[in-house]
């Protein structure tokens, strides 16, 4: 979640209140925020770069809140203090307008045919007759950086540019040069730099230098000029000199160049409509024309206002209260989403206004509702179905592994999901291409660039931070890798793993060996070709040529064995042979992997659970009716509607006794769901050992 930091007493200033740090703490919480921390900007700079930095620095307070993703119209003070009034009824959502200017004739920003290679989108506006004051300047300044973090992601998908308009003269021109023909004097220099130059600068400064990737491959870069020839901005990277904005500046011209246009239009919709308000005629944005290459026009910003209709029934079966549609209206009314009744039924239609990008659908609007009504006012109600959990297999399977692993004297170790680069390509001594690995798209540091695809990496720097460790080192991991899958609708699917290592003076395979024939023994897979498991010599290049072997189940490979490679152990820092196992358990649960696995069940019998099977009975008649009958289903059904077992909430002798007395040709339909629901779970009881002694009898005996 993005964090704002506002000063507190510009922020109640804004707000026309003042609140001690609990109220405004409680109003955060209503409106769907978190107020994070409460410090200064000394108090901040001490406890990051110490106390010599931190002096001089303003001890004025600042509120650091925690903001949603998708709330874009909540990342700046001015959007923050508008929502709150309209959410404590201090004023009206306002109504954002696009009006052409005095002139008669809008700014016009052409896009040349160049620019598709690398920024092919632009949108533009004007703020007429604005009014800075420096705490103004800084929220507009912040408000760039924040949107360019956040939905413009680090500004490859949309770069912000402003500029004072009494500075430049239209029409402005967006095309992209070879970087040795571009030159310009850039933001906060004294001297021109062409392109190639600039690059060059950047490239040691904190700032900028995260965002030259972006466009230092391009054979051409994009930039805006004016009619003269003067240069506006190089997107995404920096702005002309020329035309900075200071507290002087009256006219804005802000655009916005882009490859997803709809975040464009989004990014220029916030900017311009959260500063709209210091307008000479507040909440009006002077539109600006954009001139595609193939000489179609578009104005913008659209500030475009749209209607969904929903049910007040919709919102109050969602959240779990029972409102008025009036009341509901109004509650939505409270979120910026001006809303009233349709007359027609229960029908609610709310204007959702261009700052809430967020709001894509219904349930987006019946999440607004249930704030504005207040989480904790939601009465708790006790759900009308009951239903009973079991693990999922292959997690079961996971654990009964990991305590026979440990008794065969293996130490579990439990690491990172995601790991650097090198580990699983150059320290492994594998091609990246062969990897299958996940890419993280932005990542903090090189030790987290991807998704591990393999444990082996893991196990062996766990060992290098404990070499000083008695010897032999015997470590397992039982983990999920990350490996690409075309055939996936996310484009890559999670394979559960069996990893282990034995680090000694002597390379140890044959204590690797024995581990995998232990597993195979738990698993209940017997040493034969074809039909069992068999390992066969194998090349790898992790692997000792001549000491690596191929795991086969059944004729298919799960997975490799062998003594690593004297590279391998030495880029990983190791000094001391070491061999390793690594194979698939997925296979290992084939078409069982679906059937429910209850807690007492023994690993030997993971592969081969069944339902029993359930004799005829002697008896149909129960105290609920004959259940041979449908009539007497349905009386079990309604019985067990507020019911986990028979006997309420634990399972007892009852169930498996009324379980008996159910013909095995005949199990409730689906229709009886908590009939079926609990036949189905009885069933896995087995026969009911150890079950607690029933309070009662329930099946009576044949007439």
């Amino acid at each position: 979640m993005p964090t704002v930091s506002v000063k507190r007493d510009l922020l109640f200033q804004a707000l026309g209140k003042t609140y001690t740090d609990e109220e405004f703490d409680e109003l955060c919480f209503e409106f769907g925020l978190e107020l994070d921390e409460i410090t200064t900007e000394r108090e901040q700079i001490s406890r990051e770069q110490g106390d010599c930095k931190a002096s001089g620095a303003s001890e004025v307070v600042l509120y650091k809140i925690d903001v949603p993703a998708n709330r874009y119209d909540l990342l700046c003070l001015e959007g923050l203090a508008r929502g709150l009034q309209v959410f404590k009824d201090k004023m009206e959502a306002p109504r954002y307008r696009r009006v052409s200017p005095a002139s008669g004739e809008p700014q016009r920003l052409l896009v040349t045919s160049e620019t598709a290679a690398v920024r092919p989108h632009a949108v533009a506006a004007v703020l007429r007759d604005i009014t800075f004051t420096q705490e103004r300047y800084d929220s507009f300044i912040e408000l760039q950086e924040k949107l360019h973090q956040n939905v413009c992601r680090k500004r490859t998908l949309v770069a912000i540019g402003t500029h004072d308009l009494d500075t430049v003269c239209g029409p402005f021109t967006y095309t992209a040069k070879l970087p040795a023909d571009i030159h310009f004097r850039p933001l906060n220099q004294t001297q021109e730099f062409t392109a190639v130059e600039l690059m060059s600068l950047y490239k040691t400064d904190s700032h900028l230098r995260h965002y030259l990737h972006i466009i230092e491959d391009k054979p051409a870069y994009p930039v805006i000029y004016d009619s003269n020839g003067v240069v506006l901005s190089m997107p995404p990277i920096i702005n002309g000199d020329h035309s900075k904005i200071s507290l002087k500046t009256k006219n804005v011209f802000v655009e916005c160049t882009a490859t997803d246009l709809t975040k464009a239009k989004i990014v220029l919709d916030m900017m311009v409509t959260m500063f709209s308000e210091y307008c000479a005629e507040p909440f009006t944005v002077e539109g600006a024309e954009v001139v595609s290459p193939d000489g179609s026009t578009y104005m913008y910003p659209e500030l475009a206002y749209r209607t969904e209709t929903l049910s007040s029934e919709f919102i109050n079966r969602k959240v779990g209260i029972n409102e008025s549609t009036e009341r509901i209206a109004g509650l939505l009314t409270k979120m910026c989403l001006r809303s009233q009744p349709t007359g027609a039924g229960d029908q609610i239609q709310v204007e959702i206004p261009p700052t809430r990008s967020d709001v894509i659908h219904a349930c987006d609007i019946m999440e607004d509702a249930a704030m504005a009504y207040g989480f904790n006012n939601i009465p708790r109600t006790t759900p009308g179905t009951y239903t009973v959990a079991n693990q999922y297999p292959l997690n079961k399977l996971t654990e009964l592994l990991r305590q026979d692993l440990a008794a065969a004297g293996f130490t579990e170790a439990l690491n990172f999901a995601l790991c650097s680069q090198e580990d699983i390509t150059d320290k492994l001594r594998k091609k990246l291409f062969e990897t299958r690995a996940a890419h993280i798209a932005n990542p903090k540091t090189a030790e987290f660039q991807v998704a591990r695809t393999t444990l082996l990496p893991g196990l062996l720097k766990t060992i290098a931070a404990n070499r000083k460790m008695p010897l032999p080192l015997k470590l397992f991991e039982i983990s999920d890798v990350v490996l690409k899958d075309e055939t996936k609708d996310v484009g890559a699917r999670n394979s559960r793993r069996l990893c282990a290592v034995f680090y000694h003076r002597s390379p140890g395979f044959e204590v690797i060996h024995g581990l995998l024939d232990r597993a195979m023994q738990l698993l209940e897979v017997a040493p034969a070709r074809g039909t069992g498991y068999h390992i066969q010599a194998a090349d790898d290049s992790t692997f000792f040529p001549g000491r690596c072997a191929e795991v086969f189940v059944c004729g298919v490979s799960v997975g490799r064995l062998g003594v690593l490679h004297p590279d391998v152990i030495q880029r990983f820092e190791l000094t001391m042979p070491c061999s390793a196992l690594e194979m698939d358990l997925e296979p290992f649960l084939g078409c069982h992997s679906e059937v429910l696995l209850t807690h007492d069940v023994p690993l030997q019998e993971v592969l081969h659970h069944r339902f029993v099977e359930v004799p005829v009975p002697a008896s149909t008649r129960t105290v609920f009716g004959d259940l041979g009958t449908a009539a007497g289903l349905r009386a079990l059904n309604e019985f067990l509607a507020p019911r986990s077992y028979i006997e309420g909430f634990l399972a007892s002798s009852a169930d498996t006794e009324v379980l008996g007395a159910i013909p095995a040709d005949c199990p409730p339909p689906p229709a009886l769901c908590h009939a079926l629901r609990w036949y189905r779970h009885a069933r896995s009881l087995g026969a009911g050992c150890g079950l607690p002694t029933a309070r009662r009898r329930y099946v009576l005996e044949a007439e």
